[in-house]
C-alpha cells in the first residue's frame, strides 16, 4: 500500500472519530434536560448560597467560601460523565442504536470516545462558569489556583465517566438514573484532591485520593468494556 493510501486511511479514521464526537456533543448541548442542569445548576446554586443567602458569611470566612466553591465544582463535574455515559448508553443499548453503530463502517471505539470528549467539554464549561462566578461568592483565587483546580477537576471527571460507562453497560434505561444517583462516592476524594491542588487545608493524603480515583477509573472501565463486548 502506498504512503498516500495509508495517510488517507488514517485521515478518514481520525475524521470518523472527530465527526462522532462533534455530533455527540451537539446532541447533548441541544438537549435541555441534559445541558440545562449540568451547565446552569452548579454555578446557579453556588450564586444562590454563596452570594445571595450567605454572602455576608462568605465574606467573613474565606475557608467556608472555598469549601462551598469546591463542593459545587465537584458536584458539577460529576454529572456529565455519569449521566452522559450511564443513562445515554443504557438508552442506546435498549434501542439498538449501539448495535447499529457497530455495524457501520466506523472505528469500534468511536461512540465511547465521543461520549468521553462530550463529557470533557461539559466539565470544561462547568469549571469556566464556576471560575467566572467565584468572585460573587467572595472567593479570590490566583491564576495558578484556578488552573490547578480546573485541571484536577477535569481529570477527576474520569472516574465518573468510568462509573457511568459501567452503569450504562449493565442497567436498563429506566434503572440507570437510580444507579447513577447511588454512586457518588468518589466525590469526597475528588474534592480533597482539588483542595490539595491549591494548598488549602484538606483531609488525607493526596496520593491516596489519587490512587482511589485511578483504581475506580481503571476497574470500572475494564468491567464496562468487557460487558459491552458480550452484549449490544
Amino acid at each position: 500500500m502506498s504512503p498516500t493510501a495509508v495517510s488517507m486511511t488514517q485521515q478518514r479514521i481520525f475524521g470518523a472519530y472527530a465527526t462522532e464526537a462533534k455530533y455527540e456533543s451537539l446532541r447533548m448541548l441541544r438537549a435541555p434536560s441534559f445541558a440545562g442542569p449540568f451547565l446552569l445548576l452548579p454555578a446557579g446554586l453556588y450564586l444562590l448560597f454563596g452570594a445571595l443567602l450567605f454572602g455576608d458569611a462568605m465574606a467573613k470566612d474565606p475557608k467556608t467560601a472555598l469549601f462551598m466553591f469546591m463542593g459545587f465544582s465537584v458536584f458539577g463535574v460529576m454529572g456529565p460523565g455519569m449521566f452522559g455515559f450511564g443513562v445515554s448508553l443504557a438508552m442506546e443499548r435498549e434501542q439498538g442504536l449501539l448495535r447499529l453503530k457497530r455495524a457501520l463502517p466506523m472505528p469500534p471505539a468511536a461512540p465511547l470516545l465521543a461520549k468521553l470528549l462530550m463529557s470533557a467539554l461539559f466539565v470544561f464549561l462547568v469549571m469556566a462558569s464556576m471560575v467566572a462566578t467565584a468572585p460573587f461568592g467572595h472567593l479570590k483565587l490566583s491564576l495558578s489556583q484556578v488552573l490547578a483546580v480546573s485541571l484536577v477537576n477535569v481529570a477527576g471527571s474520569l472516574p465518573f465517566c468510568a462509573l457511568g460507562l459501567f452503569i450504562g453497560s449493565i442497567a436498563s434505561a429506566k434503572s440507570a438514573p437510580a444507579f447513577v444517583n447511588l454512586l457518588y462516592l468518589p466525590a469526597y476524594h475528588l474534592e480533597q484532591l482539588s483542595l490539595a491542588a491549591i494548598w488549602a487545608p484538606h483531609e488525607g493524603l493526596p496520593a491516596v485520593h489519587l490512587v482511589f480515583l485511578a483504581v475506580v477509573t481503571l476497574v470500572f472501565s475494564v468491567l464496562a468494556v468487557q460487558r459491552l463486548k458480550r452484549v449490544g
